[in-house]
């Protein structure tokens, strides 16, 4: 019987590294008896004034690990200096304080609320390298190579299989109802590898990065990369904005990019990340951007200036809060607003609040090099290939909208906009222009090529 690669790692959480954290020193303040005139507010009685590093060593020569005193070291003018007892050698550190961080070793680093805590969390940090280093370097070897033998797969194969079932059963029925009657060479890939057997646990084609922030947990947590116990008192480690995932700082740099967010996590949908969104959502293309696209084609074909006639701000601020609040059962019928120009204004804000748009940075250089092609012929196949570039829920989204606005631009004698005027509107809204950039020419006639020519591009 072939041996489950999970069973590797039967024993995810290694109390060892707890149990090493409970037997780090403590702190204690070594107390200076004579009154400080000169002594800062943000310190207590562990001040002792200005003393250099030979006679702080008297002091703390025969005191515990864990003892510590502040000072002031000569000549020093904007810091302060610890000085901490530990393997029975003392240690000298500079150490910062502010009103709005409070103690900081140095800058983009853990800070604290007292001096306390940051000898605290520094001993443990010092006792965990010199007692768990074994540990910790037999954990990173364990998961460098190879996530899938790491106990990431183990707590997470459950939630990993139940996205890798919603991607086979979206891309099916996708498939089933597509209207075209071919499929690129792009779609094809897709769909042979969400085809796979349901053993395959997450098709290759689901890529998300995840968005881990410092975190300051409470009470025990373990890192869900490699099933240990994350240590210290703050900042033990990072956590997903996204999808709650926990690490080691350093374990998060091998987590990959199949982030699964947590529909509850989401505030909203305007400004969120749209691979998020989707992904959270279940589905292929935006609900907001799928029912806007439905109204405007069925109230606004023959509109004149749909798209360039904004609607009323306060009208299309109305309608944005209620898809924030009450998502995809906001009422956006002709009932609600008559006005057209609303819906239209709620989709071009959408667009222009996704964090990446939709044609993202880093496929804007060759959209911009297709340009540069005098035949139209080689200006479709260098578009063929830039559209590859993109993340597959901005393909799908572009694709959606670019054949949305065709279909607008094939009514321009009662409407008004033709291919040029609708790019002219969407250009700075669904590419990755620089904020100071005003000459958007280029923008506009690529955006304009791919209007005209959405059928062979995106075949």
């Amino acid at each position: 019987m072939a041996k489950d690669p999970s069973f590797s790692n039967q024993k995810v959480w290694k109390p060892e590294l707890y149990k090493i954290q409970l037997e780090a020193p403590t702190p204690k303040a070594i107390m200076c008896e004579a009154l400080n005139e000169a002594q800062p507010d943000f310190y207590g009685c562990e001040y002792h004034g200005t003393m250099n590093h030979k006679d702080c060593d008297a002091i703390l020569c025969d005191k515990p690990d864990g003892s510590y005193l502040i000072r002031q070291s000569p000549g020093a003018e904007d810091y302060w200096t610890l000085s901490l007892r530990f393997c029975r050698k003392t240690k000298h550190f500079k150490i910062f304080y502010t009103m709005d961080k409070g103690h900081f070793l140095r800058e983009n680093f853990k800070k604290f609320d007292s001096v306390h805590d940051l000898v605290a969390d520094g001993l443990v940090d010092f006792y965990m390298r010199m007692h768990a280093g074994p540990i910790i370097q037999q954990m990173m070897c364990q998961t460098k190579n190879c996530y899938e033998q790491s106990p990431y797969m183990t707590l997470n194969r459950r939630k990993l299989r139940a996205l890798s079932d919603e991607l086979r059963k979206s891309s099916k029925l996708s498939m089933l109802n597509d209207n075209s009657p071919s499929m690129n060479a792009s779609e094809t890939d897709c769909y042979n590898i969400v085809a796979k057997t349901n053993d395959d646990i997450l098709p290759e084609i689901y890529e998300k990065n995840h968005v881990f922030k410092t975190h300051t947990f409470k009470g025990l947590n373990w890192c869900e990369f490699c099933a240990n116990f994350l240590w210290g008192f703050t900042s033990q480690g990072v956590k997903c904005e996204d999808c709650s995932f926990v690490a080691h700082i350093k374990c998060s740099e091998l987590v990959p990019s199949k982030c699964v967010p947590d529909l509850k996590r989401l505030r909203g949908i305007f400004g969120v990340d749209l691979t998020t969104l989707v992904t959270a959502h279940k589905c292929k293309i935006p609900f907001i951007v799928r029912k806007c696209v439905e109204e405007v084609e069925r109230h606004g074909m023959l509109q004149e200036g749909i798209y360039r006639i904004s609607g009323f701000a306060d009208e299309i601020e109305a309608l944005k809060m209620a898809l924030d609040k009450d998502g995809e059962k906001a009422d956006m019928s002709a009932l609600a607003y008559s006005n057209i120009n609303v819906i239209s204004g709620v989709l071009k804000l959408y667009l222009r609040l996704l964090p990446v748009p939709l044609v993202t940075f880093h496929a804007y250089p060759s959209f911009i090099q297709s340009m540069t092609y005098k035949m139209v012929g080689e200006q479709v196949i260098s578009l063929r290939e830039a559209v590859k570039q993109l993340p597959v829920a901005h393909f799908n989204c572009l694709k959606y909208i670019l054949q949305h606005l065709n279909r607008i631009a094939s009514h321009h004698t009662f409407n008004k906009m033709n291919e040029p005027n609708l790019a002219t509107v969407f250009a700075p809204t669904l590419i990755a222009t620089p904020p100071h950039m005003t000459d958007l020419s280029q923008e506009i006639n690529m955006l304009t090529a791919m209007i005209t020519h959405c059928k062979a591009i995106f075949l």
